[in-house]
């Protein structure tokens, strides 16, 4: 079996070094030259683009079966040059790449297209000759399959999935663009869409038909070949953006003429009819009205998603500019279509201090804007407000709920230092035990995780322990000389008049009461008391008057995964540092309700909470809290991201400076809390 494509080096030492050993690749279409995407991925993959006539050893690049590409087969007949054949990979893109989207991978084939069957292209040849027995990569295939259903994720991933599929029991015909170079060289035509719809209705009677459009079609940007249809009899049009996994699991039958659609109709577990010869007819996967002769080999869907997006296409990490594995790409694409599901219908933010309003337009106003209001508007448009100050206007108007996520930033939230993460809960808020939140219902679905999903908790653990990461990254570098041996005890202090505690917080209520309760109940134990780094930077409330007075030690700038280690059991109100204490394996009693109590992984001391039924480990509990739950924003390419890039970022510090005047008002902040002006 083949190897996935290496990852790039993208030091510039390296780039210049590749340079020398590029091949030159001779083009005659100018998208290679303004398509800055593009022309980057061929670079990675090892090609020099140029001008000019071909000479020995040279290649010319063209895109598909393009309207350019035959005068790029005149240069190479002319030449002898060989042909490479550039195309979009199967997973390319939240929108068409009309809309301006650049794509997220390519297929880079020197043997013909994959769409055509005149000729025996890469992809072809691995489907027929490879082994394709590797069970690292069927692995890997089984886990794609399943991340990209869970995740709904499809080669332009701009629908929304919370939209419902028709009622099951439904034929899906699938609609294409007029025009479209797979059609041509499938031999079929307009022609070949009717009989289509013929054979639908005639070997499925009674069944209702549904047509899907395509994204294009119902974006205005192509005509597709049912285009102007309306619903009539049992004949539906569908040009919703409706997830497409969603309509595949309705369905009963799916017909296609080459549509990529039939490919994730195999991954869904249909076997559709096939009325053209796309890459993945022929394989016995599918029902062929075209068979092709000289495929005569029986696959699997693993082995056909491994051939098609593990082995053939090159995929590009945009965050750190390389090469990359599928894996890496479905992360991106599963950050990016997230990103504009959430935003692409606009937002409305009431309430929102000024300095906040750049970082929330940069997170969340990518797809389509955000205005900023004192009262939310009557205009429809969803309406966020941040969940601390959210009013009773806003919380009316079904304002979803903004907060700081748990891996922040490098320098404090009072500092206006801006997030990398944030939250967004359209039912409540983590912090808010008295009501429901989105992050308690993938808490309670945790169990249903996947292997790989489960595999890349585990991961992001292990990371952050070994990185020291933690909220804010904030404290000195060094650990206090010389502080007690014994069980060791950290009792973590809180700003007390913060929302988590004074909507969590129990009888104990106060960082002085509850350093007098973990005495109390360990009166032999060391214990070192973290007041909170706001509180000691006089920001905020919180301030204990004589904290030795049951503390051994006062760890005030020691950071957060310091003082973790330093001890054996971790005291809190309901502090989320609770919540890291138990990423590195230490007992956790909770005197309040934080989010990650009332699942059995604490030593709870309030109130059960019924909602939470679940029983997850730590590795189900970090997932929905580090990747499912937050939103992140990678503040170096100004694009959403997975959790894993926003981790490399604080862990490397590669964070750009704060704005000149964001940092005048944190100093103007700070002087007004030495005079006493703002506590």
């Amino acid at each position: 079996m083949a190897a996935s494509p290496p990852v790039a080096d993208t030091s510039t030492e390296n780039d210049k070094a590749a340079a020398a050993t590029l091949r030159r690749l001779y083009v005659f279409s100018g998208g290679f030259l303004t398509e800055e995407r593009v022309r980057r991925i061929l670079t990675l993959a090892g090609y020099d683009i140029t001008l000019g006539k071909p000479g020995e050893g040279d290649l010319v690049g063209v895109w598909g079966q393009s309207p350019t590409s035959p005068r790029g087969g005149k240069v190479a007949d002319w030449t002898g040059a060989n042909l490479l054949r550039v195309e979009d990979a199967f997973l390319r893109s939240v929108l068409p790449g009309r809309m301006g989207e650049p794509p997220i991978g390519l297929s880079l084939d020197r043997s013909g297209v994959h769409f055509d069957p005149s000729t025996r292209s890469d992809l072809e040849k691995i489907l027929a000759e490879d082994p394709l027995d590797d069970a690292a990569v069927l692995s890997r295939a089984k886990d794609g399959i399943e991340r990209m259903r869970r995740l709904h994720l499809s080669k332009y991933s701009g629908f929304d999935p919370a939209l419902p599929a028709p009622d099951p029991g439904y034929v899906m015909v699938i609609d294409q663009t007029k025009g479209d170079a797979s059609i041509k060289a499938s031999r079929a035509d307009s022609n070949s869409f009717k009989e289509m719809l013929f054979l639908a209705q005639e070997e499925n009677p009674g069944a209702r038909i549904i047509i899907k459009t395509h994204p294009e079609s119902r974006n205005g940007l192509r005509e597709g070949y049912f285009s102007g249809m309306k619903n009539e009899g049992r004949i539906e049009i569908c040009d919703a953006p409706i997830s497409p996994w969603a309509l595949l699991e309705g369905a009963v039958a799916v017909y296609t003429v080459s549509s990529q659609l039939g490919f994730e109709a195999i991954l869904a577990g249909h076997k559709p009819v096939v009325l053209g010869q796309p890459f993945y007819m022929g394989w016995g996967l599918t029902d062929d009205r075209q068979p092709l002769d000289r495929r005569q080999r029986n696959l699997t869907r693993a082995q056909l998603f491994a051939a098609a997006m593990i082995l053939y296409p090159v995929w590009y990490d945009p965050y750190r500019d390389r090469l990359c594995s599928f894996e890496y790409a479905l992360d991106t694409m599963e950050a990016l279509a997230r990103a504009w599901r959430d935003d692409h219908k606009g937002w409305t933010a009431v309430g929102m201090s000024r300095w906040k309003r750049p970082h929330l337009r940069a997170m969340f106003g990518g797809a389509k804007g955000i205005s900023f209001r004192k009262s939310p508007p009557q205009d429809g448009t969803p309406l966020m407000a941040w969940a601390g100050r959210m009013d009773e206007a806003a919380r009316a108007a079904g304002a979803a709920r903004v907060e700081d996520g748990f891996l922040r930033s490098r320098g404090l939230g009072a500092r206006l230092i801006p997030p990398m993460s944030l939250v967004l809960d359209r039912q409540g808020i983590y912090y808010d035990p008295t009501a429901p939140s989105d992050l308690e219902d993938l808490i309670n679905a945790s169990d249903g995780l996947s292997a790989a999903e489960r595999s890349r908790a585990e991961k992001l653990i292990a990371r952050l322990t070994r990185h020291r990461i933690s909220k804010y990254n904030t404290g000195a570098e060094a650990i206090p000389q010389g502080l007690p041996a014994g069980r060791r005890i950290l009792v973590v202090g809180q700003v007390e008049d913060d929302a988590s505690v004074r909507l969590g917080a129990g009888e104990v209520c106060t960082n002085a009461a509850l350093l007098a309760k973990a005495r109390a109940a360990n009166p032999a134990a060391v214990i070192f008391y973290k007041p909170h780094p706001d509180v000691v930077a006089g920001l905020r409330k919180g301030e204990v008057s004589d904290p030795l007075s049951h503390a051994d030690a006062v760890l005030d700038d020691v950071s957060a995964a310091d003082a973790i280690d330093l001890a054996h059991d971790v005291w809190t109100i309901t502090s989320t540092l609770g919540f890291e204490a138990l990423l590195r394996g230490k007992r956790v009693t909770c005197l309040g309700q934080p989010f990650y109590a009332g699942w059995g992984l604490t030593d709870d001391r309030a109130r059960p909470i019924p909602r939470r039924r679940a029983r997850p480990d730590i590795v189900a509990l970090a997932h929905a809290a580090l990747i499912a739950y937050p939103r992140y924003f990678d503040p170096v390419t100004g694009m959403a991201c997975p959790v894993e890039v926003a981790l490399e970022r604080l862990e490397s510090g590669e964070i750009p400076a704060m704005p000149l005047r964001t940092r005048i008002a944190s100093e103007i902040q700070d002087l007004m809390a030495m005079l006493g002006l703002r506590r």
